[in-house]
C-alpha cells in the first residue's frame, strides 16, 4: 500500500475519531425514536456503515 492510501485511512480513522467521541454522540442522544429505534443508535450504525463503505472505496479504487 502506498504512503497517500496510509494517508487517506489515517484521515477516515480520524473523522472517526471525532464521530465517535462523546461530545458529539451526546447530541444524538434523545428520547425521540426513528423508525422505532433511538437516534443515538441509528447515528452510531450509520457512521459504522459509513466508514466501511469509505475504505471499501478506498481499498478498491486505489488497489495498485
Amino acid at each position: 500500500m502506498k504512503k497517500r492510501h496510509q494517508q487517506k485511512f489515517v484521515i477516515v480513522s480520524m473523522v472517526l475519531l471525532i464521530g465517535f467521541n462523546m461530545p458529539i454522540v451526546l447530541l444524538f442522544d434523545s428520547s425521540n425514536n426513528l423508525f422505532g429505534f433511538p437516534v443515538v443508535y441509528i447515528y452510531f450504525f450509520s457512521i459504522w456503515l459509513f466508514s466501511i463503505l469509505l475504505s471499501m472505496l478506498i481499498v478498491k479504487r486505489y488497489n495498485e
